[in-house]
């Protein structure tokens, strides 16, 4: 299968069989090929390498096909988190559910802000940590979800601070946790 144009000539481009595995893998994580492959992130994107052969892919193409890809992961990992996918089901026991989801939440990381702008990192913290005593069970004032849609931080200017679209997004997929919790009690 030629996915890219080759090289003209006796001229060298990336090998073919390589780049074709590392483009299985990317579509398999983007949810377009079969699931038996390893996944891949945008960090293992860039920091992929070919050997060269004679007749390959144009290296250009592939570059450029590459960072399109990356682009296409960053996307799909800011779009909102969903933790409440797996709901509690006769197979897991819905506390052991609930502390699954606060087990993700206390190993949650969010990117740096932009433009040296993004929330407070203590706030953010902090109210994580109710999120966590609230899936527990382990607080007499559990959050609400009403409490969580409406979490206002203060934002930073020129000191380290969580990117807002992440937090907003994590909060979001947070808030259909609480959801189950609610209405399966």
């Amino acid at each position: 299968m030629n996915r890219f144009p080759r090289v003209m000539g006796m001229r060298s481009g990336y090998d073919p069989a390589e780049v074709d595995v590392l483009i299985g893998r990317i579509e398999a994580t983007l949810g377009r090929g079969p699931r038996e492959v390893e996944l891949v992130t945008a960090d293992d994107i860039r920091g992929a390498t070919f050997r060269t052969k004679r007749g390959g892919y144009q290296e250009t193409a592939v570059d450029f096909a590459l960072e399109a890809f990356i682009v296409a992961l960053e996307t799909m990992a800011k779009s909102p988190i969903r933790l409440a996918m797996a709901e509690p089901t006769g197979e897991l026991l819905r506390e052991e559910w609930f502390e699954t989801q606060a087990a993700k939440v206390e190993r949650v990381a969010f990117r740096p802000g932009r433009m040296a702008t993004g929330y407070n990192e203590d706030e953010v913290d902090a109210f994580l940590d109710r999120i966590v005593a609230t899936l527990r069970g382990t607080t007499d004032y559990p959050l609400t979800v009403a409490e969580v849609r409406a979490a206002k931080f203060a934002t930073v200017l020129f000191k380290p601070g969580y990117l807002i679209a992440d937090v907003d997004a994590f909060l979001e997929g947070i808030a259909e946790v609480l959801e189950q919790r609610v209405t399966r009690a």
